[in-house]
């Protein structure tokens, strides 16, 4: 069963107006789609929702959907946010059968960063893909998947095939084990490798003239020897 309960009312309005208006008595205007039913305005009381969404369990996640005495599960598809208030202006929720398997993109969490020996040597993650599609059950949706960096070293590519996936998902790409992340030698250890260079080439020059110019004394001694005396 689904943890978070949103309790909705349908709108009478449609469109912006209908969406203001919703804002204005302190609701979240949304839409309910998918199944073999046409799309539904609704509207979500904003504390409440608000609640919802801090608790991390909404976004991604199957929820249920109450409409007085009906319930139904869905899966909150996607939230929009005001871009200087951050507030939720918006949401969308996707009709699901709980045991019935949906495609839907889960973030990539990367563990053990500190038991990998190749960012002691100055490596770095470049992350591919921070989510990757999953088809799984609707009531087995997982938080997180997770790639373990335990061991790994500088130059290893990892790849779906190195994520723990649950037993019962798999990617939605199946034709190719496609890469997630790599492990390189990051711009800052190059760059400090590129100046270590460049003062180790600097002093060998300089300890080269310096010998050559101590090479040079007894040879101009010699020859004031050997140049004959006058009278």
């Amino acid at each position: 069963m689904a943890e978070i309960v949103l309790n909705v009312e349908v709108r009478d309005r449609v469109g912006d107006g209908g969406a203001r208006a919703a804002r204005r008595e302190g609701k979240v205007p949304g839409i309910l789609y998918g199944g073999d039913k046409g799309p539904v305005p609704i509207a979500v009381n904003e504390k409440d929702f608000r609640k919802s969404l801090y608790t991390g369990k909404l976004l991604g996640h199957l929820v249920t959907l109450k409409y007085g005495d009906e319930t139904q599960p869905v899966i909150a598809k996607d939230v929009q946010f005001h871009p200087v208030s951050d507030t939720p202006v918006h949401f969308d929720l996707m009709r699901v059968d709980e045991h019935a398997p949906v495609k839907i993109s889960i973030p990539v969490h990367f563990k053990n960063q500190d038991q990998c020996g190749a960012f002691r040597q100055g490596g770095s993650l470049e992350i591919v893909r921070h989510e990757v599609e999953i088809m799984v059950p609707a009531d087995h949706i997982p938080e997180e998947l997770v790639v373990d960096l335990a061991g790994r070293q500088l130059g290893d590519t990892l790849r779906i095939s190195d994520v723990q996936m649950p037993k019962d998902a798999q990617p939605t790409i199946t034709d190719r084990d496609f890469v997630i992340a790599s492990i390189k030698v990051s711009s800052a250890a190059k760059a400090d490798a590129a100046d270590e260079a460049a003062d180790a080439a600097a002093a060998e020059e300089a300890a080269a003239a310096e010998e050559a110019a101590a090479d040079e004394v007894p040879a101009i001694e010699q020859a004031a020897a050997e140049e004959p005396s006058e009278g």
